[in-house]
């Protein structure tokens, strides 16, 4: 079986990835800062999970500085996954520098890692949010990608021009995958999908930017976890997109929720943010034909999952930080 690094391995995607590969018998060593992004106990709440079984390694460290590199020296893996990243398209307004830092800096650190060591497939979590603001419906990959309305993507288009240098200099495979909102159990407790359950359940205000007509096309986390990994096969340079199917809006979602909890929301909303894209839709054919990839979750039976581990986990998840 296959030895993989993979970065950001306490984070939402790096952890479910990591388990899918352990279990299907392949070895992980997983890297990770344990930065404070979000609420950290998230993140030892994964990690846990990640440590209970056979086949992970633990590797706490930064990957956005130079000397992660000496690391790895002497190793060789099948495969680096880098799905360390500073996330958050608002947050990225405020601290622009730690996004260039550990998105582009980190990225170069991965790609030195895996020419040196000869390793294989390079894999860039990318983003949706790279495609800006009026892009087509729904976005293929060839859509411009030059006009980021926000640091964070900027500091991804870096990235995945950095990866394609790399690939081009040095024969690495490298394919960079543009993830389009994702969510499920033990997401990130600062994107919608976590934050409107928590506050739907226990009766919190549930904060609204704008009308909440803006829409996105929300992306299970195990569909995402199955594109990563079919990903990992040598196919050169490719930038796929990883979308699901549906779009909805974010009243839409709010009410999909109620649906499911049986609880009313209580909503307000506040000003529209600058940063945020209006909607997102992917398109996906690419990943069909190269990974033989599609979606399998739909919106209400990917947030039901969501719901049931919440509920689960609420004696300590009702406490995660979500603002």
């Amino acid at each position: 079986m296959a030895h993989y690094l993979v970065t950001g391995a306490a984070g939402f995607i790096g952890a479910r990835t990591s388990e899918i590969l352990i279990e299907a018998g392949h070895t992980v060593s997983g890297i990770d800062n344990m930065n404070d992004a979000y609420d950290p106990r998230m993140k030892e709440y994964r990690l846990e999970r990640l440590r209970q079984k056979n086949g992970f390694q633990f590797i706490k460290a930064d990957i956005s500085h130079k000397d992660v590199i000496t690391l790895f020296e002497g190793q060789k893996f099948d495969g680096v996954i880098n799905l360390a990243a500073r996330a958050g398209v608002r947050l990225s307004v405020d601290n622009p520098w730690i996004f260039v830092e550990s998105n582009v800096n980190g990225t170069l650190n991965m790609l030195e890692v895996c020419r040196k060591t000869g390793s294989g497939t390079f894999i860039l979590a990318s983003t949706s949010s790279i495609y800006g603001s009026n892009p087509p419906y729904p976005t293929p990959e060839t859509a411009p990608s030059s006009e980021p309305l926000q640091p964070y993507a900027a500091s991804k288009k870096g990235a995945e021009a950095m990866t394609h240098a790399y690939h081009h200099l040095y024969g690495l495979n490298t394919n960079v995958l543009r993830f389009f909102t994702v969510y499920g159990p033990a997401g990130r407790p600062d994107l919608a999908l976590f934050r409107f359950v928590q506050w739907i359940i226990e009766g919190r205000p549930v904060h609204i930017f704008g009308d909440g007509e803006q829409s996105r096309g929300f992306t299970y986390i195990d569909d995402i976890a199955r594109g990563i990994i079919a990903a990992l096969k040598p196919m050169g340079h490719n930038i796929i997109n990883l979308g699901g199917h549906e779009v909805i809006t974010i009243n839409g979602l709010v009410s999909l929720i109620e649906d499911l909890t049986g609880k009313k929301a209580n909503v307000i909303h506040g000003p529209a943010n600058p940063a945020d894209m209006s909607t997102n839709w992917a398109d996906v054919s690419k990943a069909r034909e190269l990974l033989s990839w599609s979606p399998e979750y739909d919106m209400r039976r990917g947030t039901q999952n969501l719901i049931n581990w919440y509920l689960a986990e609420r004696s300590w998840a009702d406490k995660v930080i979500t603002l």
